[in-house]
Formats: C-alpha cells, structure tokens, sequence
C-alpha cells in the first residue's frame, strides 16, 4: 500500500530534479546523472545555534518537534489525511466483490482496482507540476475534493461502469493529495524533523489495516456496501479545518511560469500504456498482444523520458534512489497478492486466516519506519536500505517453505512480519534521500517520479507474477475454484521470481550514494 516521483534530467521534459524545502538564494546546480554529491545549500541546511534554536540539542522546547506546539496542527491533519486514505484502500478489497455482484459487474471488477491505480499515476505527475509552479495547497485540497467526490460516484453507482467511473476519480484525488503531502512535510518541517514525519505516514496505515476490513466487513453485512463509500466523505472536513491555518502559512513558490505540459501529455500516456497491458494482462491470448503491443509502445519511451535519466541503468544517487522504490514496492506487492490464494487453494485455510497473516507485516512496516528515523542512524541510511531489501527477499523465499505440506501455515506470518520491517526501512528511507538529493524548487516532480516509479513498480511487477502464476498452472485453481487443485509449481514461480527482483533491489542500494568525480 504504498504507496507513491517523476524525474527526467532532460531539461526538455522537465526542469526539475530533486525533492524539498523551500527557499531561495544559491541553487546548487544539478548533478549530472546523479555523480556528483549533493551540494550542501546554506539556506536550505543552515547552521543554528542550539542556544537560539530550542528545537536543537540543548533545548528543551517541544514546539519544534513534529507533535511540538508548532507542528501539532499539521502532522495531526496530515497523519488523519493519510489514515483515512488507507481505510478507504484497506475497506475496498472486503467490499468490492460485493459491490460487483450487486451492480451485476463481475465481468469489471478487476478495472475497478486499476481504473484507480492508473488514475492516480497520471495524477501523480499533475501534481508535481502544480505544486511546484503554485505550491502545494491547490493540489492538496483539489484531490481531497476528487477523492471524497469519487467514493460519493461509487457509493451511489447503479451500473458497474458508473463505480469504475468513481474509482477513477478516487484514483485522480489520491494521486494529487500524496505528492502534495510530500511537498508539504519539505516545505514545512526543518530537515532534521522529516524523517520523523515521514515515517508517521506509514504509522497512519497500521489501524486501518487492523480495523478497516473487519469494520468495512460489518458495515457491509449489516448496512450495505455503499456506506463503505458514502461515508468517509464526511470524514475528511475535519482534517481539513486543522490544516489550513498550517499550510496557508506555507512560502509560495519560487516559480511562476506554466506547468510543464510535455511532462503531464507523457504522464497521461504512461497511464493509458499501463492500462491497456492491464486490459491485456486479463486474458492471455492472441488477440490480447495487440492491447499490448499499444500499451509497451505508448508505456516505455514515455516513461524514459518521465523519469531522471539514468533511472534503468541505477545512475548513482537521485536515479536509483527512484528506481529502488518501484523495485521494493513492485516485489513485495508482486508476493503478497497470492499468498491469501495461496493458504487458501493450497493450505486448506480460511479466507479470514489467510488475510489474518499478512496483518503483522503492516504493523512492522511501521516499526521499520520509525527505525530508519532515528537520527543516529542517518549516517547508515544506505546500509539500512540494503538491509530492508535483504529482508524482503528473505520474507519471500521463506513463503516458499509452505508449500511443503509438511511446513507449518504460520509460517507465513512469520515471514511477512520479517518482510513488513524490510518494506518499513527501504520505503521511508527512499522518501527521506529523495528530499535529501533535490533542490527545493524540485520538489514536487521529484516527488510525483517516486510515486510514479513506485506506481509502475506495482504495475508491472504484479503483472508479471499474474503472467507467471498462469504460465504454470494457476489458471487450473482459478478455473475450479477449489481447494482439491494443488498448483504449488505456480506459485513457487511468483515467490522465486519476486524474491530475485528484491535482491536485484539489495544490489541497487550500493548505488544510492552520490561519489564526488
């Protein structure tokens, strides 16, 4: 759940590079393919006196930590925001199938999850534009309003392509207000306070992944599926009037010409490049090779030119930081999307135990999450990034040992919770060198290239799991639906495959420091 950055070095699709604060004076000029260090801006990073900053050591002033007098106010509305959004994803899955039979729309339910997800990825790109040439606040409350819009289309839908039409614009609202929270915390928050807050936004995600299918099941059972939708709306005006005084408060932006329209045509092709495989991914025939063949032709060249050059070659620094971020989340999303089905087809479990044992893996994300906050250990953020990907590919191979009959079920929470620590250190550490390695007036593409990767890290990793699961017999378990269709070859093929990717992931951390040439 992750979450979701654009970047090209070429000046011609953007002009943008790196991610936070805001101020003007000195900009540091751009590394080149990311091999150059970072340039320590005065302003940005300036040296205080611990005696005049009660923030610093020697102070003893909570009103300069994250829940201190002077940002009590923003991180509640932005760790509020980021929870109900995190309900509102946690709540859907239970409601959703549901929703399709009652709509009589079964046939659509699968573009009722990507409708929203490649909604959001073009919407991640917008974002970064507008906060970058007119701050942040427009964009946040523009997809705060799209989101609550969307789940109110959803909630009321009468046909099947009505709800799809909703998850879209949901996906449209969550794709501006992430990047915009990303922008918000660098602008915001002293640098030495963003990790902090970073790593409330995966805290956020932990009670709703405990509460939001539980509360999402008996509101479904027992009102309706449509209060699932229809009632959260209400829920995001409060968070709102804590914020606004906070981010009206906010310095404007350094730029002022026109948003970059080349960068949000090539956003919008990548969106419809990765729908139109997701349409070809449904049904492996000869026909689907001509969606397919669409989607790669609009999907990679746009995507070359929509992230910083150097992003598929893991170029040092800002490039592989990016490209770290879609192969963590892609390779964990890619595994945990058959292991239900898996328990389940294979293990003889119940639906509730099989979902019960990807729970732990939520509440350590956000363990890892806090970890690589600590300030002591900023100095091995790196190390600590390579020991999350290592994590990750462990939680995944041992999912393997369960297919052994032998090999007892909880093992898989074990290994998740193993994994959900690995996720909590790579993820938000991500986050936190990509404000590190970008120039202020950066910060919003930048931003949106994370979540892009991390975005098109899902997309074709998933795709690719779904692709392999077929390949080598899932399609007999989908076919009887039963648990009598034991096809433990193809689930090995997933875990292998996503395991290898995450050490391929281990090794792109050696690549996220920056060498002076």
């Amino acid at each position: 759940m992750t979450p979701r950055d654009p970047h090209d070095a070429d000046a011609a699709v953007t002009d943008s590079a790196a991610p936070l604060p805001p101020r003007a004076s000195p900009v540091p000029p751009e590394p080149q393919d990311g091999d150059l260090d970072p340039v320590v801006d005065p302003v940005v990073d300036p040296v205080v006196d611990p005696a005049l900053d009660p923030g610093l050591e020697g102070g003893g002033d909570t009103g300069d930590t994250v829940l201190g007098r002077r940002f009590r106010a923003l991180t509640l509305g932005i760790v509020t925001v980021v929870s109900l959004i995190a309900f509102e994803a946690s709540a859907v899955n239970t409601a959703m199938p549901v929703a399709a039979r009652a709509l009589h729309g079964v046939e659509l339910y699968a573009y009722a999850f990507s409708a929203y997800f490649t909604a959001s990825l073009f919407a991640m790109a917008l974002s970064g534009e507008w906060c970058d040439r007119k701050g942040p606040l427009a964009p946040l409350f523009t997809g705060i309003a799209a989101f609550a819009a969307g789940l109110l289309v959803a909630g009321s839908a009468q046909q099947m392509w009505m709800f799809v039409g909703g998850r879209a614009v949901q996906g449209i609202g969550g794709g501006l207000v992430i990047v915009a929270l990303y922008v918000v915390v660098g602008r915001a928050y002293p640098q030495r306070l963003q990790p902090a807050v970073l790593a409330s936004f995966s805290a956020a995600w932990v009670l709703p992944v405990i509460v939001g299918p539980l509360a999402a099941g008996t509101v479904t059972e027992q009102v309706g599926w449509r209060w699932v939708f229809l009632a959260i709306p209400v829920l995001v005006l409060p968070p709102l009037a804590v914020m606004l005084p906070a981010l009206r408060a906010l310095p404007p932006s350094e730029r002022s010409a026109g948003m970059n329209r080349r960068r949000i045509l090539l956003a919008l092709a990548v969106a419809a490049g990765a729908g139109l495989l997701q349409y070809a991914g449904q049904d492996l025939s000869w026909l689907s090779l001509v969606p397919a063949a669409a989607g790669l032709a609009l999907l990679v060249p746009c995507v070359l030119r929509l992230l910083p050059e150097g992003t598929f070659r893991a170029a040092r620094g800002l490039p592989s930081v990016i490209l770290l971020r879609g192969v963590a989340a892609g390779s964990f999303l890619g595994a945990e999307s058959f292991v239900p089905l898996m328990l389940v087809t294979q293990r003889d479990l119940s639906a509730t135990a099989a979902g019960l044992s990807l729970t732990g893996g939520g509440l350590t994300w956000a363990l890892g999450s806090y970890t690589q906050s600590r300030p002591r250990l900023e100095p091995h953020r790196e190390r600590l990034m390579g020991l999350g990907m290592l994590f990750i590919a462990v939680s995944i191979a041992a999912v393997l040992l369960v297919l052994i009959d032998s090999v007892p079920a909880w093992i898989v929470a074990v290994a998740w919770v193993i994994g959900g620590y690995g996720m909590g250190l790579a993820i938000s550490s991500a986050s936190v060198l990509l404000l590190k390695l970008s120039r202020p007036e950066d910060a919003g593409s930048n931003s949106a290239s994370l979540q892009v990767s991390d975005a098109l890290g899902n997309i074709t990793l998933v795709g690719l799991s779904g692709v392999l699961f077929v390949s080598f017999g899932g399609g007999d378990i989908a076919a009887t639906g039963s648990t009598a269709s034991h096809q433990p070859a193809a689930f090995g093929a997933v875990y292998v495959a996503m395991a290898a990717v995450a050490l391929v992931g281990a090794w792109v951390t050696t690549r996220l420091r920056s060498v002076t040439v």
